[in-house]
């Protein structure tokens, strides 16, 4: 974590990164940031946090080749037919430090860069209005990186701070006490953000770009899930499905649009970029034929991967997640060859600029967490409504799960079916229920590689390691 230069660079690069720009939304003149003016007034505030947004944004860490992707692959999401070879080590189960070690650098960037925002506008003298909204961003996105890290890598240093001297020797933080952090960094946030979702300017907007009130409830009822706190996790996740004004589960096919009322927080797509629209169109489906004809391949489709056998099984016949989130295209081959089906992930299906954003946060998980939060408190009701309501959404009758086995059985597999592919959720759940080993030991000599326990942590960059002699490297790995 070589953070020391990192300040200067990031300073620039707000007003040099066109990838910032709808986040920026009021640029600001290179000798305007610098050192503690960039904390005295809100447009330069904002300048700071809209740089971490479009920078996370921007990079393919959230969509594209993304954590989401990587991790499907890595688990027992995806068929691979990408021949790249960082794609078929993931697919295998074979990365090495190079590989995974990216996150793990852009991210603690991010978090050193949300630290000096705390840190700033804490110590600043400036009339800054919207004071409570920066410092509440920072801290969400300070939590989020923390614990989107800690789920990859298992215990990881914990860095509140912008003093380099400091960052620069800290060990691995325990798990526990990373989410420690992590919820007081959200409550916090809660306190500070506003329930309405605000720009760049600190005025009311329809856009769910930047992170509100209930975007912290939503991760804080998922960090209580995966910390098994069973009461507060139902307490935070029904804070969003109550709040039926603002949210609302619609049919399948309006549940990834821009304009969607499922969405809890997205990152916003920059008609700038170099694919403006969200990358996972197409490396997923990319427009794929309901037929494909000889001579087509998926690799002349251009697209990376399917949905894997054992993920396509476990839809029922009806289920409109299946047909409405992923594209089935059919093989014609010549005889005596035998046709092959698809099904190519389309929960984004735009390439135009706009009609589309990266959902991060949206109601159908609040469901599920607060189902499972239920079940494990024996309100078996309760957890039944909870899934029932995405079962109905995908237009399927009621679950027959009774007992609490079966229905905590019923949400893992409602958790497979609604959240797939999404931000590492499927292996995420197979780490935190303790069901790793005994579902990648079956997938993974499937996908031809070998599993064992020490890959369900991702390993860390080996300079990190050399410059950092607190630190050490995830077990089975240089």
């Amino acid at each position: 974590m070589k953070t020391q230069n990192i300040f200067a660079i990031c300073l620039l690069a707000v007003t040099l990164t066109t990838s910032c720009k709808k986040y920026l939304t009021i640029p600001l003149p290179v000798d305007k940031i610098s050192g503690s003016s960039a904390f005295t007034n809100d447009k330069s505030v904002a300048a700071q946090i809209s740089h971490i947004l479009g920078s996370m944004a921007g990079s393919q860490a959230f969509d594209g080749e993304s954590i989401g992707f990587l991790a499907a692959e890595y688990s027992d999401e995806l068929t691979n037919y990408s021949l790249k070879a960082d794609n078929v080590a993931f697919y295998n189960n074979t990365v090495s430090n190079n590989l995974t070690g990216k996150y793990w650098t852009s991210f603690y960037t991010y978090i050193y860069d949300c630290n000096l925002a705390i840190e700033g506008i804490n110590a600043s003298t400036s009339v800054i209005n919207y004071k409570n909204q920066w410092i509440g961003e920072a801290l969400f996105l300070r939590a989020f990186l923390h614990f989107s890290l800690t789920n990859l890598y298992g215990d990881v240093p914990l860095v509140t701070s912008s003093d380099f001297r400091v960052n620069n020797v800290l060990g691995r933080t325990p798990k526990a006490e990373v989410y420690k952090q992590v919820i007081a960094d959200l409550l916090q946030a809660q306190s500070l953000l506003s329930t309405d979702y605000r720009n760049a300017a600190g005025t009311v907007t329809t856009s769910r770009g930047r992170p509100n009130k209930m975007a912290a409830t939503a991760l804080l009822a998922r960090v209580y899930l995966y910390a098994g706190e069973w009461a507060k996790a139902e307490e935070q996740a029904n804070a969003l499905i109550s709040s039926t004004a603002t949210y609302e589960l619609p049919a399948p096919p309006q549940t990834f649009l821009a304009a969607s009322r499922e969405t809890i927080w997205s990152f916003t797509v920059e008609t700038n970029a170099s694919e403006p629209y969200v990358r996972e169109f197409r490396i997923y489906y990319n427009n794929a034929p309901a037929v494909l004809l000889p001579p087509a391949t998926v690799n002349s489709l251009g697209i990376y991967a399917a949905l894997s056998p054992s993920l396509i099984s476990a839809f029922e016949s009806t289920d409109q997640r299946l047909t409405r989130w992923a594209s089935k295209t059919t093989t014609s081959p010549v005889p005596p060859a035998l046709p092959q089906t698809y099904y190519f992930v389309s929960k984004y299906k735009s390439s135009v600029n706009g009609i589309e954003n990266i959902v991060m946060l949206r109601l159908g998980e609040q469901y599920l967490i607060r189902a499972e939060a239920r079940a494990q408190q024996n309100n078996l009701p309760g957890a039944q409504s909870d899934i029932n309501s995405l079962r109905s959404r995908a237009g399927l009758t009621g679950t027959p799960a009774s007992d609490k086995t079966e229905v905590l059985a019923a949400i893992a597999k409602e958790r497979r079916t609604e959240l797939f592919t999404e931000h590492g959720h499927r292996f995420f759940d197979l780490k935190r229920t303790g069901t790793v080993d005994a579902v990648m030991s079956v997938a993974a000599p499937l996908k031809g590689g070998i599993w064992t326990s020490q890959k369900q942590i991702w390993p860390i960059p080996a300079a990190d390691i050399f410059a950092n002699p607190n630190l050490t490297q995830a077990p089975g790995y240089n």
